[in-house]
């Protein structure tokens, strides 16, 4: 079967990120395809913390991380790990993540994020009001813990740095203090930060369904099919896909951690891995959570889902094949019942999902090296929700010819090129 019609723009991928692309351009007078393997938000966008994580501006790959890294990765069930079975097929990724550990390449890295997250914090309030998503969105805000005095003083660096770009917080010094925000936290945890303009979403994969409705209600059209391969022409784009062929004017590849072979279908060798990340879901709870809390020191956070509560986070270098391994997931169970000791953690749902990333924690933002036809948006990471609206209104702007109106060659599609 094929499709001989020529569309105006196909988006694959019908994440939060594709979702949010389409319905952009659909707002400026596109006529868009989304084309996904699964369906809307089937993949990394349903089983996220669903937090717009606006002040988390500072990259992973740190200066002095690497010193750190090795005892971190030997940890099978630590917040950061890695298979012994990919080991080798990472190997380069993690070369190009300890050369974005350099101080230059940080900083610059650290700018480029904070430039994103401010567009993507005033996009997102833009698509907010267009979908009349008001009663999809909490403002809870977010508590960051610490035990001891010692894991905090280490911490406030980072606070610095927040603060230097406009992150709003309290920073909080005893038990009693975050109680007042937080009931029921083991003492053990004597300080926090607390950023009170943090924001969630009631449910990520409900909300993404939310602007696939809003995209569907304007004659938005969303396909479930398989894409293999991109083929530039010399008037148009083809996709070949498992089922059907597609052509467009212009393509936008925004397929997650599956983008890296679509990219090489048509040239472009990106260094995009993954990074697993585990969860439980608990459909309802008993325990009262006011705020998003997140256990930095041991990779996991507890998050509002529906009426119910998620736990979940830790980086498990894996790849896309390998199978899931939930002790991870049980892990942070047992941590999330010693730290919150009222919070019941039977009869939950375990979910793995794949966090695309790139080396120096910036995204793909940037037309195909071989043709302007084609853009790529992927590799966002942990903040895949946070940076969606942003990064839909850069790829319209792209897409127009336009100038978009932050510096775009830090999400560069040759970024990496010069790393020897």
């Amino acid at each position: 079967m094929s499709h001989s019609h020529v569309q105006d723009v196909i988006v694959i991928g019908a994440g939060i990120i594709g979702i949010s692309i389409a319905l952009k351009l659909q707002s400026e007078g596109r006529q868009v395809l989304v084309l996904d393997r699964s369906g809307v938000a089937a993949e990394t966008s349903a089983g996220n913390a669903g937090a717009f994580a606006f002040a988390d501006v500072i990259p992973l790959a740190t200066p002095g991380i690497m010193r750190k890294a090795p005892k971190w990765l030997l940890d099978p069930l630590g917040p950061l790990s890695l298979r012994p079975a990919y080991a080798l097929k990472i190997l380069p990724w993690m070369w190009r993540f300890w050369r974005a550990s350099s101080a230059t390449k940080y900083h610059s890295a650290l700018t480029a994020q904070a430039s994103l997250m401010t567009l993507s914090k005033a996009a997102l309030e833009r698509q907010i009001q267009a979908t009349h998503g008001n009663a999809l969105i909490r403002h809870e805000g977010q508590l960051q813990l610490y035990e001891g005095e010692a894991e905090f003083n280490a911490s406030l660096a980072s606070w610095q740095t927040r603060k230097e770009h406009g992150v709003a917080f309290e920073l909080l010094d005893s038990p009693e203090a975050i109680a007042k925000i937080q009931p029921g936290i083991h003492p053990r945890f004597t300080h926090a930060g607390f950023t009170p303009e943090w924001k969630n979403v009631v449910d990520p994969a409900l909300w993404t369904q939310h602007l696939a409705t809003a995209f569907n209600k304007k004659s938005g059209k969303i396909a479930v099919s398989t894409v293999r391969a991109i083929e530039i022409k010399e008037d148009h784009v083809l996709l070949k896909g498992d089922t059907a062929d597609y052509q467009c004017h212009q393509l936008v590849v925004a397929t997650g951690a599956w983008s890296k072979t679509l990219a090489q279908s048509i040239g472009d060798n990106l260094p995009l891995d993954t990074e697993r990340g585990y969860n439980t879901t608990f459909s309802s709870s008993e325990f009262d959570l006011k705020t998003h809390l997140t256990f930095s020191n041991h990779g996991f956070v507890v998050t509002r889902i529906g009426k119910g509560i998620r736990v979940g986070g830790a980086v498990e270098l894996a790849g896309l094949q390998l199978k899931p391994n939930f002790q991870r997931a049980d892990v942070l169970l047992k941590k999330a019942a010693a730290f919150l000791p009222t919070l019941d953690i039977s009869a939950g749902k375990q979910w793995m999902g794949f966090r695309p990333s790139m080396p120096d924690s910036l995204p793909v933002i940037d037309y195909s090296s071989n043709s302007k036809r084609v853009v790529y948006a992927f590799g966002h990471g942990h903040l895949g929700l946070t940076q969606s609206a942003g990064t839909a209104e850069l790829v319209a702007t792209l897409l127009s010819g336009e100038t978009p109106s932050i510096a775009m060659a830090p999400y560069s599609v040759e970024r990496f090129k010069t790393w020897f």
